[in-house]
């Protein structure tokens, strides 16, 4: 388990990721501007808090005194020169509520602080999707009536070439015939 300053390091530049953005020196040396609105995040998710550092290089520290019952998170000191992501584990097993986050810079001269709110992922109902016609033919338990039609004509060109009665032939090919024009128009009548 890496402390947390490694794990902000190895998380990178911080792109687009549903972190908050907090702005370092941006407005005045040691400014911080934290999110106005309160910050929401779930339950068992991680808040990811990227500070973006518009000056030079500073010192900061991240604190909460009261996230021991949403995080092991307590507080962290962070080196920031440009850009640096800090992720914030959330319990599985926390409830709702809210804590804050508390940052510092300037040796305790510049203060700022925001709320974070804790909810619990709500599961959204299934949507109902209209049924899809089926890509194949579903079975009704009997054969379809060109299947039964190939079945007899298949019989009937059997019994010519044995017997060669050419009446048989004849019957075989009107067979395939009558089920296809059959299957045809059965078609166009279910659309």
């Amino acid at each position: 388990m890496f402390p947390l300053s490694v794990a902000a390091i190895l998380m990178g530049d911080g792109e687009d990721d549903g972190s908050f953005d907090i702005y370092l020196n941006r407005s005045g040396i040691n400014s911080i501007e934290a999110p106005r609105a309160p910050v929401r995040v779930r339950i068992g998710g991680m808040l990811r808090l990227r500070f973006l550092n518009r000056g030079s290089p500073v010192h900061i520290t991240i604190s909460s005194p009261n996230i021991g019952t949403f995080s092991p998170f307590f507080h962290e000191n962070l080196y920031v020169v440009d850009e640096t992501l800090l992720t914030i584990p959330i319990r599985e097993d926390s409830h709702e509520g809210f804590f804050d986050i508390e940052i510092t810079s300037g040796y305790g001269v510049m203060k700022n602080s925001f709320r974070v709110e804790v909810y619990k992922r709500k599961i959204p109902e299934p949507a109902k999707r209209p049924a899809e016609p089926p890509l194949q033919p579903v079975a009704h338990g009997r054969p379809h009536p060109l299947m039964t039609a190939m079945g007899i004509a298949l019989i009937l060109y059997c019994a010519w070439l044995y017997l060669k009665i050419d009446i048989l032939n004849t019957a075989s090919f009107l067979a395939l015939i009558i089920g296809a024009v059959y299957t045809w128009y059965r078609q166009d009548s279910h659309q």
